[in-house]
């Protein structure tokens, strides 16, 4: 398996013949040069949405027609973008598994919000999730846009995932505070990535507090387009 952060809350994983883009924002994300466009998406194989914030859905459908690859995410959104965009879509739920030939991808709750823009304000598709990808010999949490809850429980009791990708950077999700707590408490990681941070001001800049927190663990800060290939 190969961990690839794209910047912000957007990753890429390779696992075998799959590459797996979750939440790819390229066109405004400010940590990715146009320039690396095409490195961050060659190849792959199946987009993953978590939510339709703007820096997660934004080229989710530009890509899903460039690409000519299924965006795998909730049913309900799943089903109108089918029948109204005409992309391929693989529609699925909390709780759900889908097999992606090379990669199981579970479902999971997150505690965060999701709507899109619309010209009479913002509506709601779905709700937010968070997806745990077994393959490559691993098992992945990827928290998606989320808080600390109870469900991490849960998810490790049913996964024990060695690998965390969590999201702390703070403001809008866990900081790495919450997240160090979420680590500690919930979860047996070998590997924690930390995203969705030093996109801007605003947000976390240094994972240094998670790696003080968590001394047991392989806290790994991601560079943008270098692959982590976990142990």
């Amino acid at each position: 398996m190969k961990i690839i952060w794209l910047g912000h809350g957007s990753f890429r994983y390779e696992i075998g013949d799959l590459a797996l883009l979750v939440d790819p924002w390229l066109t405004s994300n400010p940590m990715l040069d146009e320039s690396q466009y095409d490195a961050a998406t060659q190849g792959a194989t199946h987009i993953l949405l978590t939510h339709a914030h703007f820096d997660h859905v934004e080229d989710v459908l530009p890509l899903a027609r460039k690409l000519g690859i299924p965006v795998v995410g909730q049913f309900d959104l799943m089903g109108y973008w089918a029948d109204s965009e005409g992309i391929e879509t693989i529609g699925f739920n909390k709780g759900g598994t889908v097999d992606l030939g090379g990669a199981r991808v579970t479902m999971v709750n997150a505690l965060h919000s999701t709507s899109f823009g619309g010209k009479d304000g913002p509506y709601v598709p779905g709700t937010e999730c968070g997806f745990v990808i077994e393959g490559g010999g691993h098992r992945l949490y990827h928290s998606g846009d989320t808080d600390v809850m109870m469900d991490m429980e849960i998810i490790h009791e049913l996964h024990a995932p060695d690998i965390g990708v969590l999201s702390a950077g703070g403001h809008f999700t866990m900081d790495m505070r919450r997240a160090a707590y979420a680590a500690k408490k919930f979860f047996k990681f070998k590997t924690l990535i930390p995203g969705h941070y030093r996109t801007f001001d605003i947000l976390e800049q240094s994972a240094d507090l998670l790696a003080r927190e968590l001394p047991e663990v392989d806290v790994i800060e991601p560079e943008v387009l270098t692959p982590i290939t976990p142990g």
